[in-house]
């Protein structure tokens, strides 16, 4: 089975590691074109950590022949999503899986409504974390952190969750837990708000490029925020009649450690070593992919659903004002799936898009902002 890797990031790059490493063939596309030029070139990918060695991935020129392969990953932040989207549409046919790694503004729906209306529906899984953390210090020298014992996937449509977890599971192992949709894996990612709390109460470190912890800077003040913006996530989950994971449960599953509050959890990550750099730019994905593509949609489900999440909207506005920018009108996933209705949505991220649907149809019974 050949598994091409759309992104040339340290997460594709640890991925087409972790494949190599397992004896399965993966081959990485750079959409930009810099990321895999080394590669291209014929020096190694230098990787270090829980996977280690000199690796050499193939490269793709193009959607076409990252295409070739029968699994296609999609590895890079949710700002890319459209582009490598919209660049594989044309080629994908009936013999394609497509995972969405770190699955973020029902880009799943987005692919599959723009496959309907080529007459295709194929699986498409969507992941609610990655399975792995990476840093890249340079282009071609990749340290993995951690492989994530277990994370949440979710299919479309879910009739497929079966046979795409079998899949998911001969390439990367047996971690996956498979959720009933993909509206569970939107409510799942916990990335986002953990996100925004860190850089709004960082955001001088950040802009000023100081090194600096990120665990050990989780202060009980920090920890509190984080700890109430969660309590906002499970609401909106819970009136959409979902059970999902709680911080607690994330700290637990992800990095085996557990504590009274948030603080005491992550003040005993950076105890045992695990403290992180912080981001040192504020152009970081913390806020530009995290904001637009996380905190929005959830920050649309919760006005769907009638739950106030006072704390998710202020963030916005808060990053909005810092920034200087509208951070909804960056999602440019969102406004393509059409009006938003909650019976829609819960249709349609169970079953998907029927295929050769009239233009019409599709339309009306879309899902967006």
């Amino acid at each position: 089975m050949r598994v091409g890797i759309a992104g040339a990031g340290a997460i594709a790059m640890g991925y087409a590691a972790f494949l190599l490493n397992n004896g399965h063939d993966a081959r990485l596309w750079s959409p930009s074109g810099k990321g895999t030029t080394g590669l291209a070139e014929g020096r190694a990918l230098t990787v270090a950590g829980s996977v280690e060695g000199d690796f050499h991935p193939p490269t793709c020129g193009g959607a076409e022949e990252l295409a070739a392969c029968d699994v296609i990953v999609v590895a890079l932040p949710a700002y890319g999503y459209r582009m490598v989207l919209d660049s594989l549409i044309a080629h994908l046919d009936a013999r394609h899986i497509v995972i969405i790694s770190a699955h973020l503004s029902f880009a799943a729906l987005y692919l599959a409504r723009k496959l309907s209306e080529r007459g295709l529906q194929i699986p498409i899984a969507a992941w609610n974390t990655t399975i792995l953390t990476a840093k890249a210090p340079s282009p071609l020298n990749v340290r993995i952190g951690a492989i994530r014992s277990k994370v949440d996937m979710a299919v479309l449509p879910a009739r497929s969750a079966q046979s795409v977890h079998e899949t998911c599971v001969a390439l990367f192992g047996d971690r996956f837990l498979i959720k009933d949709d993909l509206l569970t894996i939107a409510l799942s990612n916990l990335n986002p708000q953990s996100h925004m709390a860190i850089a709004l109460c960082n955001l001088t470190r950040m802009e000023h490029g100081e090194t600096w912890g990120q665990n050990s800077n989780i202060t009980p003040a920090v920890a509190r925020l984080l700890e109430r913006l969660d309590q906002e996530r499970l609401a909106i989950a819970s009136a959409f009649g979902k059970t999902v994971r709680t911080i607690f449960d994330h700290a637990a599953l992800s990095h085996g450690i557990s504590g009274s509050s948030v603080a005491e959890i992550y003040a005993n990550l950076a105890e045992n070593g695990k403290d992180p750099v912080g981001p040192k730019d504020i152009n970081t994905r913390y806020v530009l992919e995290d904001v637009p593509f996380g905190l929005v949609p959830t920050l649309q489900l919760a006005r769907m659903c009638g739950v106030k999440a006072v704390l998710h909207e202020s963030g916005i506005e808060l990053l909005g004002a810092c920034y200087g920018r509208d951070f909804a009108t960056d999602n440019d996933i969102l406004r393509e799936l059409g009006p938003l209705d909650k019976d829609g949505l819960i249709r349609h991220v169970t079953e998907g898009y029927p295929v050769n649907a009239p233009a019409g149809d599709i339309e009306n019974r879309a899902v967006a902002t």
